[in-house]
């Protein structure tokens, strides 16, 4: 669900009721595993966690007035949306995940480029993508970024 609200708790409370406490949840593993310097916003009408333009000036590619996006979290119509560029980006990251997921989860795992989607709220792995959210510094996915922008 796109959101034009400003404020992540905002995106929450409009909400259907028994979405809430998972995307709580998430919110939660993911802002206790970031590593520090990413900030948490709205970004493309979804709870955000971004490289603010105070620590990466150029901000993203596709529209420099915006912070370079890292993490995206949506309840959309059918499952909750997890992003995660980093797993996108880095394959060895990718193949990380993937491996461990069947170690945290019974169901197969249902994943786009850097999307991945849960539609059973009972089955997410919080463990595991609180691992996830904890694997990349600010630096790195910096560095990650600007190496696979200038391919």
């Amino acid at each position: 669900m796109q959101s034009d609200v400003t404020k992540p708790t905002d995106y929450i409370d409009q909400l259907p009721e028994e979405r809430k406490p998972v995307i709580k949840k998430l919110r939660k593993v993911i802002k206790d595993n970031l590593p520090k310097g990413f900030k948490e916003m709205m970004s493309y009408g979804m709870l955000g966690y971004v490289v603010p333009h105070s620590i990466y000036p150029a901000g993203y590619h596709c529209d420099p007035k915006l912070p370079l996006p890292f993490i995206n979290l949506a309840s959309q119509k059918n499952h909750v949306a997890f992003y995660h560029m980093g797993i996108y980006a880095d394959e060895k990251l990718l193949k990380w995940f993937e491996a461990e997921y069947p170690k945290y989860s019974k169901r197969k795992l249902d994943m786009g480029k850097s999307c991945i989607r849960f539609k059973k709220m009972e089955d997410i792995p919080y463990e595991l993508i609180g691992k996830l959210c904890g694997k990349m510094t600010v630096e790195a996915w910096i560095a990650l970024y600007e190496k696979n922008l200038k391919r």
